[in-house]
């Protein structure tokens, strides 16, 4: 697939003249990073990434996978960046239900919210919000994985549905239900990220849900839980 080689070649060339030495150093230590970084503010690896796949014309499926893979090998941070760039945004259009097991992969090699964020909501979120059948016994696998990022990955996926007005309750309940007990920090955050996404929606849900489980739930998931649910919400 030489337009896929071609792209990679432009996006890895482009990133290399955008960094500092830094910002490398500073985004190094915000994300206790043991990876080599460019330095390369996130809106311009989105701009250089989208850029070589306008001026290379339309990308299949193929073509994306294909320049994913091109991108993540190796240790620099935004050549990895630039590749979940590949797969989000109107690219996660492309992608099928069969192509989660390459976003698993790259979610387990990632080990920063960083970057595992950016796939669970739009790409991994993105096609469960299509297809969420197909997807469903892949998010209940991921929810049950002893990798803690795997686990906010199939919960995070969730939020592409409730923000297009078709949330999972039940999976959503069962997963967050499951997992309120943990005392890992990136668990505890996402279930209440994914409550707060809800409470703007179905306010009455969520207030029930946290009432019933208040004395099992973290100061940070519930802080983040009822963020922005109204005061009179029950």
């Amino acid at each position: 697939m030489p337009r896929a080689d071609d792209a990679a070649a432009v996006i890895r060339e482009g990133l290399g003249r955008l960094g500092t030495a830094e910002r490398a150093e500073r985004d190094r230590a915000y994300l206790r990073s043991d990876l080599t970084h460019l330095g390369v503010p996130v809106p311009d690896v989105r701009r250089t990434v989208t850029g070589a796949r306008r001026d290379l014309g339309p990308f299949t499926r193929e073509d994306t996978l294909r320049l994913a893979e091109l991108l993540w090998p190796g240790d620099v941070y935004e050549h990895r960046m630039a590749a979940v760039e590949t797969l989000t945004a109107r690219a996660a259009v492309l992608l099928l239900p069969e192509d989660l097991a390459v976003v698993e992969r790259y979610v387990r090699a990632s080990r920063t919210w960083a970057l595992v964020d950016a796939l669970a909501v739009h790409a991994v979120g993105a096609v469960v919000a299509r297809e969420p059948v197909s997807c469903g016994d892949t998010l209940d696998r991921w929810a049950r994985d002893e990798d803690f990022w795997l686990r906010r990955t199939a919960l995070l996926a969730l939020i592409p549905g409730i923000r297009a007005g078709s949330p999972d309750l039940r999976r959503l309940s069962r997963y967050a239900d499951a997992m309120l007990d943990e005392r890992e920090f990136f668990i505890r955050k996402a279930i209440g990220w994914v409550l707060r996404e809800l409470s703007v929606r179905d306010p009455g849900f969520v207030a029930g849900w946290v009432r019933e489980r208040r004395p099992r739930m973290s100061g940070l998931t519930y802080r983040e839980a009822v963020r922005r649910l109204p005061a009179d919400a029950g």
